[in-house]
C-alpha cells in the first residue's frame, strides 16, 4: 500500500484495556484482605509499614526492569507483592527490617529465579518461606488468627471466587479446595482429631493467599489444566504431610511448622515450572 493509499485508509479504534484486568482484581482483593484485616483484627504494627513496605517493593521493581529489561514496570505487581507481605509476616514487637526485606527479597526473585524467562517462584511464596527458615525466631507468618468470622470469610472468598474465575483458573482453587478438605479427613482420623478442626485454617489469611494469589499466579503455574490440577493436588498432598510430621514431632519438619502450605508450594511448584518450560523448550 502506498503511503498516499494508506493515508486515506480508514484508521481502526485502538482497542481498549478492559478495566477490570485479572491484575486489577488481585490488587483489589488484596486491599480489601487489607482493609478488613486492619479494621476489624488490626493486624498492622503500625501505618508506617505500608509505605516502607510498598516504596521497597516499587523500587525494586523499577530498578531491576529498568536495570535488567531496559522498561519502565507497572506499579500493579509491586504493589500486590508489598501488601501481601504486610498482610502475612508478623514479625517480632519492634522489628521493621523483615517488611523491607520481604518486599526485596519478594521482588528481586522474579529477576534472578528464572529458566526461559519465566520466574519458578510466586514472589510472595518465596520471600515467606526464605525469611521463616532464615530468621525463625524473628518471624512468623498470619494463619488463622482472624477469627474465622462468617462475613469476613464471605466478603473475601467472593471476591477472591470472582477474581479467580475471570482469570480462567477457578479450576486450580477449587481443585486444592477439593483436596485440602479430603485431606483434612484423613489427618483427622489418622491424628484422632476433629474433621472441622482439621479443616479451620482454610479459611484463614495464610491458605487464602494460597488459593487465590500463589496457586493462581499465571507467571508460575504450568501450561495445561490437568497439569495445573495434578500439581496443586501434589501441593496438597505435601502440606499434609508436613502437617502431620510436625504432628509426630519430626524435626526436619519442624522449621516450617507454621507454614506447610507455603513450604510445600515453594518446594513442589518450581519443579514443576521447570519441568513444564523444559518440556515445552524441547518440542521447540
Amino acid at each position: 500500500m502506498t503511503s498516499t493509499a494508506a493515508a486515506l485508509a480508514p484508521t481502526q479504534p485502538a482497542k481498549k484495556s478492559p478495566l477490570l484486568t485479572p491484575q486489577r482484581m488481585v490488587s483489589a482483593l488484596v486491599t480489601t484482605i487489607l482493609v478488613i484485616g486492619e479494621l476489624r483484627f488490626h493486624i498492622l504494627p503500625g501505618l508506617w509499614v505500608l509505605p516502607l513496605t510498598l516504596g521497597t517493593a516499587m523500587a525494586f521493581e523499577a530498578v531491576l526492569s529498568r536495570s535488567l529489561r531496559g522498561v519502565w514496570p507497572s506499579v500493579l505487581s509491586a504493589y500486590i507483592a508489598g501488601n501481601s507481605i504486610v498482610i502475612l509476616i508478623k514479625p517480632s514487637a519492634g522489628l521493621w527490617w523483615p517488611f523491607a526485606l520481604g518486599a526485596a527479597i519478594s521482588i528481586t526473585s522474579k529477576y534472578v529465579l528464572t529458566y526461559r524467562g519465566r520466574h519458578l517462584w510466586n514472589p510472595t511464596n518465596f520471600a515467606i518461606t526464605a525469611m521463616v527458615l532464615l530468621a525463625p525466631h524473628s518471624i512468623s507468618v498470619l494463619s488463622h488468627e482472624w477469627g474465622n468470622e462468617l462475613w469476613t470469610v464471605a466478603v473475601i472468598w467472593a471476591i477472591g471466587l470472582l477474581v479467580v474465575s475471570r482469570a480462567k483458573l477457578l479450576h486450580i482453587t477449587l481443585t486444592y479446595l477439593a483436596c485440602f478438605v479430603a485431606l483434612s479427613g484423613l489427618r483427622a482420623v489418622l491424628m484422632d482429631k476433629s474433621w472441622l478442626t482439621e479443616m479451620a485454617p482454610v479459611t484463614g489469611p495464610m491458605y487464602q493467599f494460597l488459593m487465590f494469589f500463589m496457586l493462581t499466579d499465571p507467571r508460575t503455574t504450568v501450561s495445561s489444566t490437568k497439569g495445573r490440577m495434578l500439581v496443586v493436588a501434589l501441593i496438597a498432598l505435601g502440606e499434609c504431610g508436613l502437617r502431620i510430621a510436625n504432628d509426630l514431632g519430626m524435626a526436619w519438619a519442624a522449621p516450617v511448622a507454621t507454614i506447610p502450605a507455603i513450604a510445600s508450594l515453594a518446594v513442589i511448584g518450581p519443579i514443576a515450572m521447570w519441568l513444564d518450560l523444559r518440556a515445552k523448550g524441547a518440542k521447540g
